[in-house]
């Protein structure tokens, strides 16, 4: 049977009860998980919405928590009152969230030259590790110490008090992640949520401060001595104190982080919803919403409105029926009602919040919406409603703005257009504009357009596009639906008597001249190896997040070029190499010769741990990803795919802390590696098939149902590694040791290379299919290192004895 610790106290020594120790310790992960959430959630507002962030700032977080728990805790490990220090710990942990979301919000105004600049990936990865180093590290100290700590409460081994605070702490987190997801994001801010749980770790440290258990157990406070009263109420004073200041703290902070976040901005509202951060600001006589930093509409704004519609329906002879696809609140839904032959306009937005906001801060574009028989406001996502409608158009607008997300990118997919071509008549039209440039097309421009060109021409007989700032993309079911001829465009405005302001005679023939029309086209025209924008090959999201890089950041456009210019043969040719040559020095690296079995077998349990960090956060950040590119709302189900993540870990460590066999096995290690290099390959199966369901309740079951469990299998993967490996590696350690927080820092360093690799790289550069394939060498090279310290071990002495510890 697996070794139960035992709580002790020695003589007068102070500790908290058992049951108030392991909740003290859940509590490390409870607010890590709760903090990440609502980090991400700032950090995607700092950064428009664009999922860069989220890796960025994962890689950020693990790395920081890893030199917390391997440096800062090593040192900090080492004291003979781990008590006081776990206290002092959380004490700081209560400060350092609200400063931190202080910092993330201030960090906008440091990077951003002018108000509304979308910043790059450089900007990105400093702001995240720049402002996220102060609580990482706490966090990840507190993981040693707690180990420490419990290793002195229970009497308990290394490996065991390692394990036993790994399944705390995993299972924290996944109580964490579930309550912030139901609860904590829907009713409080960020500074509430923060004052929450920093009110949770002052009493933390008060109860570490200040128990009332000894050696004699506990006792009610009337039956102390004066003498040792007086410590516990002045201990209980400073936690009041402490307390009120963090409270009226976080209510100074809150407003005062708003308006510096806005800066350059009249900040009338702002407020959170299950899909993102929606924020109304004025500027002059007009005012704009945001959506995650990122602008969705101005009212009123009349020359997007007629451009975004009015291109596309001069464009059909007589349409009937409208689908418009978000950009509705600025005008565009009017613009569509004045064509005389149209009947009827579907409007889709994602967010039903966005239609309440409208109501209350647009009344006058609100109310002519909203009172007209012939629209219907649907708020859903836009395919979502295109795969579950049996509904056909004339004309489909996609009003949206550029694919700087994932999320937005979704509208720009092959995938999609051919949804969009089946919801269409025989000769319907598909619609949509990027940003361009009128008179100058970079190669990174040019690189960008072609792609959707070509990504259109996969789907629909017949494309073309219109020059200028904005550059507007049609395409056409059947052959010969489309005209370039201005004229006639000029004839249909006039025939509809459409008074339009921007769209007028005088423009059409000068935008849509011969030369400017033949002069984009062969610049756009795609070349063989042009590729296709796919929902699990998002390469027009590359292509735009290079693109923005040449605007802002000439670094980032650098390094965004010199990674995409690696073929995928030669990076994983180059990885499979490095990790091979890894793989053979750790093998041959001198040893004690009496030693040397049980040393190659600690550092393939370590090389093991460290892969599937990487493996483990990179399926975290796939299904991130394969989420954002199936449903498009990640945002809100952020805290619940982190919680079950964070519970799996907690159901996996603790499957194997509470196992019938206490013998480290290499050959569990082996057996584990192949499942982790077989996991990603086959949640890219699983991302293929969710994307051919189209029934409503498919679509709920995939998403919140099995996406949640996904993510609990993944956790689960990586927890029941981590306990096995911590036995393999700590094996003979019969005291508590200096560093049980090591294998801890070498499973964040890899999932810190995970995060980072995946979203900044792998995905955005070679899609879902080829970063998995990455992942699954990562993890059978260190498998194939298990496997042979396995066969030795066998055939060798045994090197689990006590005493043989190095």
């Amino acid at each position: 049977m697996s070794e139960q610790p035992t709580f002790q106290t020695g003589e007068g020594d102070l500790l908290p009860t058992p049951w108030a120790l392991r909740g003290i310790l859940s509590l490390i992960g409870f607010t890590s998980v709760i903090a990440q959430v609502t980090l991400m959630r700032e950090l995607l507002v700092v950064f428009h919405g664009n999922e860069l962030s989220l890796g960025a700032m994962l890689a950020s977080w693990l790395f920081w928590t890893a030199c917390g728990s391997g440096w800062l805790g090593r040192w900090l490990g080492g004291t003979v009152q781990p008590r006081k220090v776990l206290a002092g710990i959380e004490a700081l942990l209560a400060f350092a969230l609200p400063l931190t979301i202080l910092a993330v919000r201030a960090s906008k105004a440091f990077f951003q030259a002018i108000p509304g600049e979308i910043l790059g990936p450089v900007p990105m990865f400093v702001t995240s590790f720049v402002t996220l180093s102060l609580f990482c590290l706490i966090s990840g100290a507190s993981f040693t110490v707690g180990s420490r700590l419990f290793a002195d409460a229970a009497g308990a081994a290394t490996a065991t008090a390692t394990g036993a605070v790994y399944v705390l702490e995993a299972a924290g987190s996944g109580l964490g992640g579930v309550l912030a997801s139901l609860l904590l994001v829907r009713l409080l801010s960020s500074f509430g949520i923060a004052t929450v749980l920093g009110l949770l770790n002052l009493l933390a440290a008060f109860a570490l401060l200040a128990p009332l258990v000894g050696a004699h157990g506990r006792a009610p406070l009337r039956n102390i001595s004066a003498h040792a009263r007086s410590p516990w109420l002045r201990r209980a004073a400073i936690f009041a104190a402490l307390a009120v200041l963090l409270i009226a703290g976080n209510r100074v902070l809150e407003p005062l982080s708003r308006r510096i976040l806005w800066r350059g901005f009249d900040l009338v509202s702002t407020q959170n919803s299950l899909y993102g951060n929606l924020a109304v600001v004025s500027t002059g006589t007009s005012r704009s919403l945001f959506e995650n930093g990122l602008i969705v509409a101005t009212v009123p704004d009349a020359a997007a409105a007629e451009e975004a519609v009015h291109y596309a329906l001069l464009e059909h002879p007589e349409p009937r029926r409208v689908l418009l696809i978000g950009g509705g609140l600025n005008g565009g839904v009017q613009q569509a009602l004045a064509h005389p032959s149209v009947a009827h306009v579907d409007y889709v937005e994602l967010d039903p919040a966005m239609f309440d906001i409208a109501a209350r801060y647009f009344p006058e574009a609100w109310e002519q919406i909203h009172r007209d028989s012939r629209v219907r406001l649907l708020a859903m996502d836009g395919r979502r409603f295109l795969k579950g409608t049996s509904d056909s158009y004339d004309a489909i607008i996609v009003n949206l703005p550029d694919p700087h997300t994932a999320q937005l990118n979704r509208f720009y997919t092959e995938e999609f257009f051919r949804e969009a071509k089946a919801r269409l008549q025989s000769s319907g039209i598909l619609s949509f504009q990027v940003t361009a440039s009128e008179n100058y097309l970079s190669q990174a421009l040019v690189d960008f357009l072609s792609c959707l060109e070509r990504t259109l021409r996969a789907v629909f007989p017949e494309v073309m596009a219109i020059p200028g700032d904005t550059v507007h993309f049609f395409a056409a079911t059947r052959p010969g639906t489309l005209t370039t001829d201005p004229q006639e465009l000029v004839r249909r405005l006039q025939a509809r008597h459409l008074h339009t302001q921007y769209v007028r005679e005088y423009f059409l023939p000068f935008r849509m001249s011969q030369d400017r029309m033949a002069d984009l086209a062969t610049q756009i025209a795609p070349q063989p190896s042009t590729p296709v924008n796919r929902d699990f090959a998002p390469v027009a999201y590359y292509f735009d997040v290079a693109l923005w890089s040449t605007r802002y950041q000439q670094v980032s456009t650098r390094w965004i070029e010199a990674a995409a210019s690696i073929g995928f043969r030669r990076l994983l040719a180059g990885a499979l190499a490095a990790l091979a040559t890894l793989a053979a020095l750790l093998w041959v690296w001198p040893a004690a010769p009496k030693q040397r079995t049980r040393v190659q077998a600690r550092r393939a349990a370590a090389f093991a741990v460290a892969a599937l960090g990487f493996t483990g956060l990179g399926l975290e950040v796939l299904l991130f990803m394969g989420f954002q590119a199936l449903f498009g709302y990640v945002y809100q189900q952020l805290a619940i795919l982190v919680g079950l993540y964070m519970a799996g870990l907690a159901a996996g460590a603790w499957w194997t802390l509470t196992g019938s066999s206490e013998e480290p096995t290499l050959a569990g290690l082996t057996v584990l590696q192949l499942l982790a290099a077989i996991t990603p390959l086959a949640l890219c199966g699983v991302f293929t098939e969710l994307g051919k369901v189209n029934s409503a309740g498919g679509q709920w079951l995939a998403s919140q149902v099995l996406f949640p469990a996904l993510a609990f299998a993944a956790g689960l993967l990586g927890g029941f590694e981590f306990l096995l490996a911590s036995r393999v590696y700590f094996a003979g350690h019969t005291k508590p040791a200096s560093s049980p927080g090591i294998l801890y820092a070498l499973d964040l360093v890899g999932a810190c290379a995970g995060a980072l690799a995946l979203s900044v790289l792998l995905i955005p550069i070679y899609g879902f299919l080829r970063t998995a394939t990455l992942m699954a060498v990562v993890n059978l090279v260190p498998g194939a290192l298990a496997a042979a310290a396995g066969r030795k071990h066998r055939s060798g002495p045994a090197w689990s004895r006590p005493g043989d510890a190095d």
